[in-house]
């Protein structure tokens, strides 16, 4: 299961936020900085188009698609030494497939920063700075196994080119993601599980006043290294979204209009990590149950058929497949029926995000 991980300093929100994405609902003090272990949770991807099959179908059963996440102890200066708690943050993010990283923006008297004044783009360094020098360890020291082996064959030479083109990179501050390699270069990387590989979404905790006015100090510059990187950010006022997510939907509602959003920053960050995961959804539905079921962008029908069951897999004749915005613009699948908008495919089908699928199968 692709999974995302919560990273960044202490005290910076990280379990707020991952208490937003996975619902806990809790709201008791999350800046601790004595957080050792890695918690790990499931994110629901709020989904409009689940919302509306559910209403059309009106089912017992309404199911979201959900994307695993980690919250990770915060990380120290010197976790690229590989000693305690650098230790525990560096191996829990090895495990993930993409970095949430949380930066703060929010100033509170009673919980410290960890280097004192509030600068988004300074953290933002420093975590990056951690990432890039435990990569580089790593580099080096496979590159110096390599070199001292007594012959190098045609699969160690590419290995060795590959590796000291990816630590020329690193020692010019450049992460793997953004190093240009082919695919025969990218396979080489595949069992290194690089830090500076995995993809990056910001998350910059604001407090509620500079949540309302889209106004933060070093915001700028933070924005500015951000496009510089590719990097997409996300603004959430995490301790606002916690009170939020204890009132009723009506009131939630009302309340996200007074603040003239239209959802919540957490529910907008599951889905852009969902995204950048390489995952879609295709979706289900009937009477019982109205269903978005998860699966990595260029799946086959077939292969498809297999997360709901491995008999649909193994005895897959054909899949009947309607298109989400078909149904959405005509009102009924009797409609779309008419219109000659549902087809069938074959096995090697590849699925659309927003396929709505009956599949046909014989065991």
């Amino acid at each position: 299961m692709l999974s995302f991980g919560i990273v960044g300093l202490p005290m910076v929100g990280k379990t707020t936020i991952f208490n937003l994405v996975t619902e806990s609902g809790v709201q008791t003090s999350n800046f601790m900085t004595g957080k050792t272990e890695t918690n790990i949770g499931m994110a629901r991807v709020r989904d409009p188009r689940v919302d509306f099959l559910s209403r059309l179908y009106n089912p017992r059963r309404t199911i979201y698609a959900q994307v695993q996440c980690s919250d990770v102890p915060g990380l120290v200066r010197g976790a690229s030494e590989g000693k305690g708690v650098g230790n525990q943050f560096l191996e829990g993010i090895r495990g993930v497939d993409l970095l949430v990283h949380v930066l703060r923006a929010f100033a509170n008297p009673d919980v410290p920063h960890v280097d004192g004044e509030i600068d988004p783009l300074r953290d933002l360094e420093t975590v990056s700075l951690e990432l890039l020098l435990a990569d580089m360890e790593l580099l080096e020291k496979r590159i110096g196994r390599i070199k001292s082996g007594k012959k190098i064959n045609k699969e160690g030479a590419l290995e060795l080119e590959v590796l000291e083109k990816c630590l020329a990179a690193l020692e010019n501050e450049v992460p793997l993601h953004q190093v240009e390699l082919t695919g025969e270069e990218r396979a080489v990387l595949r069992n290194y599980n690089f830090l500076t590989e995995k993809p990056v979404i910001l998350v910059v905790n604001t407090d509620e006043e500079q949540f309302k006015s889209r106004r933060y100090s070093g915001r700028e510059a933070l924005e500015e290294a951000a496009s510089a990187r590719g990097l997409k950010i996300i603004e959430i006022c995490g301790q606002l979204e916690m009170e939020i997510s204890q009132l009723s939907p009506e009131d939630r509602e009302l309340f996200l209009a007074d603040l003239g959003v239209e959802e919540l920053g957490s529910d907008r960050l599951v889905r852009t990590a969902y995204e950048e995961l390489g995952l879609i959804s295709f979706f289900t539905v009937g009477e019982d149950e109205v269903k978005a079921w998860t699966i990595r962008k260029g799946t086959g029908a077939k292969k498809a058929a297999g997360k709901i069951h491995s008999d649909m897999e193994r005895g897959f004749i054909r899949a009947e497949v309607v298109a989400f915005n078909d149904l959405y613009q005509l009102g009924s699948m009797a409609k779309v029926r008419e219109k000659g908008l549902a087809r069938l495919e074959g096995k090697d089908y590849i699925v659309q995000d927003g396929d709505i699928i009956n599949f046909r199968f014989n065991v």
